[in-house]
């Protein structure tokens, strides 16, 4: 059996203990994977801060950031394997495959985005954290963009927009529907994967306001950008546009689906299956078939 270590920032908070009866939670979707592993027989240890020592076999860097501090990256270095050591910086300037500079060729919608993951929002939280701590932020100038917002072109689009570091701009294309639009939602560890098309009648597709899903294949272009990207797990959000696949998302943390239904609880097994195989490869080098 494995032993894993889960590297997050000192000022995460991965898991936590909720409710009258103390229950164990977390918001994201690793802590349902680890449980699963649990039960298999792995040990399971939560490093906050990179300074810890351990005896892990494995480990996942899962510092909750955009770009991750490179003494982060440094103390996972000194891991036998550590998954997703590849993937530190998803910025969108980085992943999408979307992105439009100031005078582009493109006539069609535009959305305004901030550079950052989940809107900068997990970067203002430890900024904050570490302020009450008496530390140094961690994440100087980052600011919280929430507000994505739509236009008819880019000619609407303020030209300081695209001299501003912390946003960018899109071009704005979700997968058009009869009753709404649609997009897709690539979920992967190792060799394991969902792949799921879901419809909203939201402009903004999110897997909580949908109206139907369904299964679909992953393109090959994807999974060679994910290899190229560095990525052992996580989710990756894309259309297709003209025949072909675009990121406009990846994420290498993502959220824990507060519904566990029989078809999460599934998908949690088959993800743990594929954090098995990293553990059997162990050697072979990088993964992300």
């Amino acid at each position: 059996m494995a032993r894993i270590a889960v590297i997050t920032h000192e000022f995460d908070r991965f898991q936590s203990r909720r409710g009258l009866l103390l229950r164990q939670d977390s918001p994201y979707m690793l802590f349902d994977v680890l449980a699963e592993l649990k039960r298999r027989g792995h040990s399971v240890q939560i490093m906050r801060g990179p300074s810890a020592s351990h005896n892990a076999d494995i480990a996942v860097l899962h510092v909750d950031a955009t770009v991750t501090p490179s003494d982060y990256v440094d103390y996972a270095r000194g891991f036998p394997i550590c998954l997703n050591l590849g993937a530190t910086d998803i910025s969108k300037r980085r992943i999408s495959g979307a992105i439009l500079e100031e005078g582009a060729n493109w006539s069609g919608q535009v959305i305004v985005k901030s550079n950052l993951n989940h809107w900068g929002t997990p970067e203002e939280q430890l900024n904050r954290k570490s302020v009450r701590a008496g530390k140094a932020v961690p994440f100087p100038g980052a600011q919280t963009f929430d507000r994505y917002q739509v236009h008819a072109s880019l000619a609407d689009v303020a030209p300081e927009i695209f001299r501003r570091a912390d946003l960018i701009v899109e071009k704005f294309i979700p997968e058009i529907e009869p009753d709404g639009f649609a997009a897709r939602f690539w979920i992967f560890c190792g060799d394991r994967e969902r792949c799921t098309r879901y419809v909203s009648p939201q402009r903004l597709v999110k897997g909580d306001d949908t109206i139907r899903r369904e299964p679909v294949a992953v393109p090959d272009e994807l999974r060679a950008l994910r290899r190229k990207l560095g990525f052992d797990y996580g989710k990756f959000d894309f259309v297709l546009h003209e025949g072909r696949a675009v990121l406009l998302d990846a994420n290498k943390t993502p959220g824990r689906a507060r519904n566990l239904s029989k078809i999460v609880a599934a998908g949690t097994a088959n993800l743990a299956d594929g954090f098995e195989n990293l553990i059997h490869q162990t050697g072979r080098g990088r993964i992300g078939r």
